[in-house]
């Protein structure tokens, strides 16, 4: 359906001609999870360049864009899924973290290098709450920036889609 759409009315970022878009450097809507990501980022003046960036989660609104932007910005990025072995290791040499697994919890404090910047996408209910992706209790004692769930980047994704709509393609 997003494709039916023309790009410039595309507010989400989830057409092909504004992924193409995004992939080659043109202006477009950049979808609004990895925006939210990007403008946490930016606001709390966490530099990206030259950094080591793991991405767990490979979907199309937030693992792929947040991975090009990171990308175009001279992260070194890596991303991970559910085949990727060891994840851990991986994770563990990462200074900036980006989960969107889709499952509570899979992201633990012993996956976390100490001081890294841990960006949690995960929206999932147990035993009625919202929790996120993150151990939040654990990695916080060792990451030195989370998101929150709830509150962190959900709120900011529905801003991020307003913003898109009022102003345009960046």
């Amino acid at each position: 359906m997003t494709d039916v759409l023309r790009p410039e009315k595309d507010v989400d970022g989830l057409g092909s001609r504004n992924a193409g878009n995004m992939l080659l450097g043109f202006p477009s809507f950049i979808p609004s999870t990895a925006d939210a990501m990007l403008a946490v980022l930016r606001d709390a003046h966490l530099s990206v360049a030259g950094r080591n960036a793991v991405i767990v989660g490979r979907s199309n609104i937030g693992g792929k864009p947040i991975a090009l932007v990171l990308l175009r910005q001279d992260a070194t990025v890596t991303i991970c899924h559910s085949h990727t072995q060891d994840l851990a290791s991986i994770t563990r040499d990462a200074d900036i973290l980006v989960v969107s697994t889709g499952r509570p919890a899979s992201l633990t404090a012993d996956m976390v290098k100490p001081g890294a910047i841990v960006l949690d996408a995960g929206i999932n209910t147990v035993a009625g709450k919202v929790v996120g992706d993150v151990d939040f209790a654990g990695v916080q004692e060792v990451a030195s920036f989370l998101t929150p769930v709830p509150g962190g980047l959900g709120p900011l994704t529905h801003l991020m889609l307003i913003r898109h709509t009022l102003l345009g393609p960046q």
